[in-house]
C-alpha cells in the first residue's frame, strides 16, 4: 500500500492498518489521529509534524523514524521500537510505551507528562529539558541516559535503572525512586526535596549541590558519593551508608541520622543544628562493630560546621621547582606518616603561598603540624613551640576544662613525641627533603597558624623576619642568614590563655 492508498482510505473512514509496510515513507505533517498501525514497519519514516493522537502503535517498529514535533498525545506504543528515532519536540503527553525500546532516541525538550514507560529502555536516550511529570519509569531502563534540566516532578522511577544518567539540575521533586539503581549518576544541583529515595543505590553518584530537603533516604547507599553542599534538611538518613563519602557544606539541619554508616566520612563542614541522631555506625564494613552512641547534645560536638585545618604560610610565591620538590617530599612523608592523608590545598600570590592542610578531628591538629612542616626550615623552631605549648599545658592546674583533661593533654603530648620522633625518621631517610632544603623557598619565613572545629585559631609559630624581604640585610635577625643546617629565628611563643582556650574549645569523641 502507498501513502496515497492509506490516506484516501482513511479519509474514507478506515483506521485500521495493522501489520502495514510503510518503510522510509513520507507522512509528514499527516493527520491520522485514532489510526491502527499496530506491528507495522515504520521504520525509517518520516512522520515529523504529525498528528497520531490516540493512534495505536503498539509492537510498531519506528526505529529512526522522525518524529521531531509529532502529536502522540494518548498513543499507544506499548511495546514499539523508536531506538534512535527523533522525537525532539514530540508531544508523548499520556502516551503507552510499556516495553517500548528508545535505545538512543533522541526526546529533547519532549512533553512526557503522565505516560506511561513502565519497563521501558531508554538507555543512551538524550532527554535534555523533557517533561516527565508524574511519568510511570517503574523498572525502566535510564542507564547513561541524559536527562539534564528535564522535569520529573512526582514521576514514579522506583526500581529504575538510571547508572551513570546525567540528571544535572533535573527536578525529581517528589518523585518514588525507592529501591533505584543511580551508581555514578551525576546530580549535581538536582532537585530531590521531598523525593522518596529509600533503598536506592547511591554508590559514586555525584549529589553536589543537590537540594535533598525532605527526602526519604532511609537504607540508601551512597558510599563514595559527593553531596557537597548538598542540602539535607529534615531529610531521613535512618541506616543510610555514607562510607566514604564527601559532603563538606552539607546543610543536615533537622535530619535523621540515626544509624548511619560513616567509615572514613569527614565529621566537618555541616551544618547540624536540630539533627537527630542516637547512634552511628564507624566500623568499615558497616557490620555495627564500632558504634559511636550520642546523649541529647553530643552530635554537636560530633558532627561540626568547621574543619580543623593547619595553614603554613611561606614568604615567596611558588616556583615550578620548588613545587616539584614540595610535591615529592609530601608524597615521600605521607607514605611514613597516615594521619597526613591527602596534599595541601595551595593558595599562590605574588609574593606569598598559603598551604592547608586538613585533619580528621582536633586531636591530630598539634602532631600533624609537626610532619607538615618538615620541608621548610622553619621546622625546628616550629616543632619546638608545638612541644613547649603541650608542656605548659601539662604544668598547669586546669580544673576547668573538665576531669578529662589531663588524660587528653598526655595523649597529646605522646602524640606529638611520636611525630618529631617520625619527623627525625623521615628527615634521615627521604631524600627529597634534602633536595627541598636546597631551594630558596624552603628557607625564607613561615607561619603556622591552626583552626580547630570551634572556628577558634591558634597561630604555632611566627618567624619575626616574615615581610620582612626588602629591608636591609644588616637589620635582618641573623638566625635567618645562617646556614640551612641551624635554626631559623626564634619565634613567639603564643600565651598560656590562649592555648588553653584553643584546647579548650576542641570537640572530642566519647570513647
Amino acid at each position: 500500500m502507498t501513502v496515497e492508498e492509506l490516506l484516501e482510505q482513511y479519509a474514507a473512514g478506515v483506521i485500521n492498518f495493522s501489520g502495514i509496510d510503510l518503510c522510509e515513507a513520507n507522512l509528514s505533517g499527516v493527520k491520522l489521529s485514532g489510526v491502527n498501525l499496530s506491528a507495522a514497519n515504520l521504520n525509517v519514516v518520516n512522520l515529523s509534524g504529525a498528528n497520531l493522537s490516540a493512534a495505536n502503535l503498539s509492537h510498531t517498529n519506528l526505529n529512526v523514524a522522525r518524529l521531531s514535533g509529532a502529536n502522540l498525545d494518548n498513543a499507544n506504543l506499548n511495546n514499539s521500537s523508536l531506538n534512535v528515532a527523533n522525537l525532539i519536540r514530540a508531544d508523548l503527553n499520556r502516551a503507552q510505551l510499556r516495553g517500548a525500546s528508545l535505545v538512543r532516541a533522541e526526546l529533547i525538550r519532549a512533553d512526557l507528562s503522565r505516560a506511561d514507560l513502565c519497563e521501558a529502555n531508554l538507555g543512551c536516550a538524550d532527554l535534555r529539558e523533557a517533561t516527565l511529570r508524574q511519568a510511570n519509569l517503574r523498572c525502566a531502563n535510564l542507564t547513561e541516559a541524559i536527562l539534564k534540566g528535564a522535569s520529573l516532578a512526582g514521576a514514579n522511577l522506583e526500581m529504575a535503572n538510571l547508572n551513570a544518567t546525567d540528571l544535572n539540575r533535573t527536578d525529581l521533586s517528589g518523585a518514588n525512586l525507592r529501591e533505584a539503581e543511580l551508581k555514578q549518576a551525576n546530580l549535581s544541583h538536582a532537585n530531590l526535596n521531598g523525593t522518596d529515595l529509600s533503598g536506592a543505590n547511591l554508590r559514586w553518584a555525584d549529589l553536589s549541590g543537590a537540594k535533598l530537603s525532605g527526602a526519604n533516604l532511609m537504607g540508601a547507599d551512597l558510599s563514595n558519593a559527593n553531596l557537597t553542599n548538598a542540602s539535607l534538611v529534615h531529610a531521613d538518613l535512618t541506616q543510610v551508608t555514607l562510607i566514604k563519602a564527601e559532603w563538606i557544606g552539607a546543610d543536615l539541619t533537622g535530619a535523621i541520622l540515626t544509624g548511619a554508616k560513616l567509615y572514613s566520612t569527614s565529621r566537618f563542614g555541616l551544618k547540624t543544628e536540630g539533627l537527630t541522631c542516637e547512634w552511628v555506625d564507624l566500623s568499615p564494613t558497616g557490620d555495627r562493630s564500632i558504634i559511636q552512641k550520642f546523649e541529647s547534645e553530643d552530635p554537636r560536638d560530633f558532627f561540626n560546621e568547621t574543619p580543623p585545618t593547619i595553614r603554613i604560610i611561606v614568604d615567596a610565591a611558588l616556583e615550578h621547582e620548588a613545587n616539584f620538590a614540595l610535591a615529592g617530599a609530601y608524597f615521600q612523608i605521607a607514605q611514613e606518616y597516615r594521619m597526613l592523608k591527602q596534599p595541601p590545598s595551595m593558595e599562590i600570590g605574588r609574593r606569598r603561598t598559603v598551604f592547608t592542610f586538613r585533619v580528621d578531628s582536633d586531636e591530630a591538629l598539634l602532631p600533624t603540624a609537626c610532619i607538615a612542616i618538615l620541608p621548610f626550615r622553619d621546622a625546628a623552631t616550629t616543632q619546638k613551640n608545638i612541644y613547649t605549648v603541650v608542656e605548659m599545658l601539662a604544668k598547669e592546674d586546669l580544673p576547668h576544662l573538665g576531669e578529662k583533661t589531663p588524660h587528653r593533654v598526655k595523649q597529646l603530648s605522646t602524640l606529638i613525641q611520636q611525630a618529631i620522633s617520625q619527623a627525625k625518621t623521615i628527615r634521615q631517610m627521604k631524600k627529597n627533603l634534602e633536595l627541598a632544603a636546597k631551594l630558596n623557598f624552603f628557607r625564607v619565613p613561615t607561619q603556622t597558624i591552626l583552626t580547630n572545629s570551634s572556628a577558634q585559631t591558634l597561630i604555632m609559630h611566627y618567624n619575626p623576619n616574615f615581610g620582612k624581604r626588602f629591608i636591609n640585610p644588616s637589620e635582618l635577625d641573623v638566625g635567618f642568614l645562617a646556614d640551612t643546617s641551624s635554626e631559623s629565628a626564634i619565634s613567639i611563643l603564643p600565651s598560656l590563655n590562649m592555648v588553653v582556650d584553643f584546647v579548650k574549645s576542641f570537640h572530642y569523641i566519647s570513647q
